[in-house]
């Protein structure tokens, strides 16, 4: 009917096929074309159902963000839907791929949903800060209950095909969408199977409206890691209208909801994270037409934290891994440690039950580095010194095979100085994974003076393969995340030279968003990597080198910033650490005196800010938005604060440039204003005005 939308007649059977990749979002040319199409559908008197299904690699995979915040365009939405939802012929969703967001809605509306059995289905809403704006909170209650509607909503994540068949949300699952979704078609009318109209259904309702605790312990569950963000307190709202009200004072809730989201800032820096994340695969100087390598197998050099976690990254994919270490008894202890892990994630239900030993099965433990030499990819996992990750390159090159890709996992050093001690340093870079490398999605990939464009692409494409979430950087010490980071890291240890204490000064970023503060998250890391790192540059942190000196390591030894009891990872204050830091200033002849959660904010946040700036005036990173991914993927900034950069946009530069001249002025060159911070508040400018020149 229209250059998205086509109507065909299969005798009695209608099919109305969306066509507009990628991923055939909601437009409105497609809103318009469906709408036309049903109308035609209906009416015609040999018609008696209709099948709705999509071209290309997905159903109907959401709304066209694009759009939102613009004058609304016809069709709406309320009228494309009742339209489906009264018709008097019976109207089949097939679904393939991802039917997300607007695009289960509208299948929500039809009387009866199939899908391939690859199929996800999921009102993902809450991640860009919104809540389900086209009756999703109203009707998908109604079709699965109130428990799984909390968890597909309040938590966002999709469900599989088989998870719907169980819930109740599709009738089948089928072979093809299409010829699926006719078959089903002619079974209803075979059958005379009654239209499901779950406007009118509160049956799978009874349960939450007899018991509402089964609704309050789904939200508590489901919003316990959502503190600082409004979205998923409102998407619960909303459910609850579902409960308590009829369906279209339920509506009502709901859209008034959607329309108080779509302008928050909160739901504004989720959307630009969500356009900056797909900004990040845009990658300079790579020739049209490069291909990259293809990955059939791994070696992971190092079997400790990380290289276990890496390890693992790929398992979880099926990817097939050789775990290398120097001894058996590191190995061993490598390999122990993995399968703990997996099988604690089994017990708790995270992943099936027979996923360790499948898993376990693709990882192959061996002794030596000369077992990397049928492998694809080699990342390399050891101690962070120069000197140790020079050696291992110089054995990869000797046993590699041609063509191989050769990665360091280094967090801080120069992957050029590495790479020169191989004859193919084309073949070399950085791949970055953040810990623990198992769940952390963000991996830096480092591109060196000389790495070759297809090795670059071979190491996104892969990463994207495990479910990371790839970004570009350039070679300085420490990268993005971790110089950036650093400068954080720096001024919440000057602090406690002022008189704040590592709980202080972590509960005031916490509140501020971070999952965790700076302290917390170094006894999670391990405090002997930062120590190593320090040794190695010749450079000191007097306190955390005490600690350190002192075998307090983080959570693997029980002490660190703070304590730890025997097998918990919660953070203890340790008055043994509140002393150390009474007998340094002491030793100094310093007071403590009350440092404020403002002025904590300030002193960490300001120079990471800086020190963004700096990185894009180096280009060592393209865009404000790619620093803005890695600070929330890689760091846990709260990314209904867009990033540290977005951030700095939304306070004002001419505020950030205005603290760092004043603390420049007293606390000296760490809060020396960057040339481009202060170049774009002269202009009148934000980050997000900065563009790299060609």
């Amino acid at each position: 009917m229209n250059k998205v939308v086509k109507l065909q007649y299969h005798d009695e059977v209608a099919i109305i096929t969306v066509d507009y990749p990628p991923v055939n979002a909601l437009s409105a040319a497609v809103r318009g074309g469906i709408l036309e199409c049903m109308n035609l559908a209906i009416a015609h008197p040999e018609l008696k159902a209709v099948v709705l299904t999509c071209a290309g690699r997905t159903f109907i995979a959401g709304a066209d963000i694009t759009e939102f915040g613009k004058p609304p365009q016809p069709p709406s939405w309320d009228e494309l839907l009742a339209v489906i939802e009264e018709s008097p012929k019976p109207i089949v969703a097939a679904i393939h791929g991802n039917a997300l967001g607007g695009g289960l809605e509208l299948a929500l509306a039809c009387h009866f949903r199939v899908a391939t059995k690859d199929a996800k289905l999921g009102l993902p809403e809450v991640k860009l800060g919104l809540l389900p704006g086209g009756g999703g909170t109203q009707r998908l209650p109604r079709a699965v209950g109130a428990e799984v509607a909390v968890k597909m909503i309040v938590g966002g994540d999709p469900i599989t095909a088989a998870e719907a068949l169980n819930t109740g949300l599709i009738e089948d699952i089928v072979e093809s969408p299409a010829t699926g979704g006719e078959a089903f078609a002619r079974r209803v009318l075979a059958e005379q199977l009654p239209l499901r109209m779950l406007r009118y259904d509160d049956t799978k309702l009874a349960a939450a409206k007899a018991d509402r605790s089964i609704f309050t312990r789904a939200v508590t569950l489901m919003t316990r890691r959502a503190r600082g963000a409004e979205a998923p307190f409102a998407a619960a709202d909303a459910i609850g209208a579902a409960i308590d009200l009829p369906f279209e004072e339920g509506l009502k809730k709901e859209l008034a909801g959607f329309r108080k989201l779509v302008e928050s800032d909160q739901s504004k820096a989720r959307r630009y994270a969500f356009f900056a994340e797909r900004a990040a695969n845009k990658i300079a100087g790579i020739p049209d037409g490069t291909m990259p390598r293809q990955i059939a197998r791994v070696a992971i050099v190092g079997a400790g934290t990380m290289g276990g976690g890496i390890a693992m990254s790929f398992a979880n994919a099926g990817v097939p891994v050789t775990l290398i270490e120097t001894t058996e008894a590191q190995l061993k202890r490598g390999l122990s440690l993995i399968h703990e892990t997996w099988n604690a994630s089994a017990a708790r239900g995270s992943i099936p039950a027979d996923a360790p030993a499948t898993r376990m099965a693709l990882i192959n433990g061996a002794v030596g580095v000369d077992n990397a030499k049928n492998a694809d990819l080699i990342i390399e996992a050891v101690f962070e010194t120069m000197a140790v990750k020079r050696e291992v390159f110089r054995q990869l090159d000797r046993y590699a095979k041609p063509g191989a890709l050769l990665a360091s996992n280094t967090s801080y050093l120069n992957i050029d100085e590495i790479a020169r001690v191989t004859k193919r340093p084309q073949d070399v870079l950085g791949m970055h994974f953040f810990s623990p490398a198992n769940i952390m999605k963000l991996c830096e990939i480092v591109r060196g003076s000389r790495t070759a464009p297809e090795a670059l692409l071979t190491a996104i494409s892969i990463s994207r393969k495990i479910a990371k979430v790839p970004v570009v950087v350039g070679v300085c010490h420490g990268f993005v995340g971790n110089r950036m980071y650093d400068q954080s890291g720096k001024q919440a240890d000057k602090l406690l030279f002022e008189g704040a204490l590592p709980q202080q000064v972590d509960a005031a970023l916490t509140k501020f968003g971070m999952p965790m503060g700076p302290f917390v998250m170094s006894d999670m890391a391990g405090l002997d990597i930062g120590w190593l790192s320090r040794k190695d540059r010749g450079s000191k942190s007097e306190i955390a080198d005490a600690l350190c000196e002192a075998g307090r390591f983080g959570q693997k030894t029980g002490r660190g910033w703070y304590k730890y009891e025997a097998g918990s990872r919660t953070a203890i204050p340790d008055p043994d650490v509140e002393k150390m830091i009474e007998q340094t200033l002491t030793r100094l002849g310093r007071k403590r005196r009350v440092v404020s959660e403002d002025e904590i904010i300030e002193r960490v946040m300001y120079p990471m800010i800086n020190e963004g700036a700096r990185i894009l005036e180096e280009g060592v990173a393209s865009r404000p938005g790619d620093i803005d991914v890695i600070m929330v993927y890689g760091f846990g900034w709260p990314v209904y604060r867009g990033g540290p950069m977005y951030y700095a946009d939304q306070i004002g530069l001419d505020r950030v440039l205005a603290k760092m001249k004043e603390l420049h002025a007293t606390l000296g060159d760490d809060f020396k204003p960057a040339g481009l911070l202060e170049q774009l508040v002269a202009e009148g400018k934000k980050f997000s005005d900065f563009k790299r020149p060609a």
